[in-house]
């Protein structure tokens, strides 16, 4: 027996793909009114129960504000959304690069949570979490250089690692989309492959040490620098 194949998408996951990209593309503008539910079933050749379900989803996302008996205004998304629009906005074309402001601010964002992660896994971690994070981070600075696939893989297990140990559920929300945006460019992964295994090592050991300022200057050398990688 084939397997299956992949889910067709839901009418109203349709709608929803095009009203947002309607908003983060600037074709709603902030405080425009969203098109009735019933222009919008004409124009998109829906139903109206479709409509409904994807304008309740963008005001989830912080896209709209829904009026009961008013008209559905856009929100500034970048006043109201959430990490979940960030990877909105990186859901090119896979391949493409983002925008160079876009992918700085999040390689920004990525250096700041790693910086304070590491320090207060090193600080507040409990020992076989830290001892873990230098063993993962030997691992990964053993494959800088060898093997590509390695090497992204392990760093990515390290800095899921450093990020549990530090206790701070919401680093650890933020670096599930982080990851994820940046999964789907190749270009950006293989600006920021890692190539400093001593650096790696360093951060590791730090870690493992227990040495707050010592791990958030490793995390500083090795992630700073990414920030620059596209320009």
């Amino acid at each position: 027996m084939s397997a299956p194949g992949p889910r067709a998408p839901l009418v109203s996951e349709r709608v929803h793909a095009a009203l947002r990209a309607d908003i983060l593309e600037g074709r709603l503008e902030p405080g425009q009114a969203v098109p009735s539910e019933r222009a919008l079933a004409e124009r998109l050749r829906v139903n109206r129960h479709a409509v409904r379900e994807a304008l309740k989803r963008l005001e989830q996302a912080g896209l709209v504000q829904i009026i009961q008996g008013g008209a559905t205004r856009v929100l500034d998304w970048r006043q109201t959304g959430g990490l979940e629009v960030m990877l909105d906005l990186l859901g090119g074309q896979s391949g493409e690069l983002p925008p160079p402001e876009l992918a700085r601010s999040v390689l920004e964002m990525r250096a700041s949570i790693g910086v304070d992660a590491a320090r207060r896994c090193a600080v507040r971690g409990a020992a076989a979490a830290r001892a873990r994070v230098g063993a993962i981070a030997d691992e990964a600075a053993d494959a800088v250089g060898v093997d590509g696939t390695a090497v992204d893989e392990r760093y990515e297990a390290l800095w899921r690692a450093i990020v549990a140990g530090s206790g701070n559920v919401a680093y650890q929300l933020a670096l599930n989309s982080l990851i994820g945006a940046l999964a789907a460019y190749e270009g950006i992964a293989e600006a920021v492959r890692p190539a400093d295994a001593a650096g790696i090592r360093r951060l590791g050991a730090a870690i493992a040490g227990g040495h707050g300022e010592d791990a958030a200057a490793a995390a500083e050398a090795l992630l700073e620098p990414d920030t620059h990688a596209l320009g």
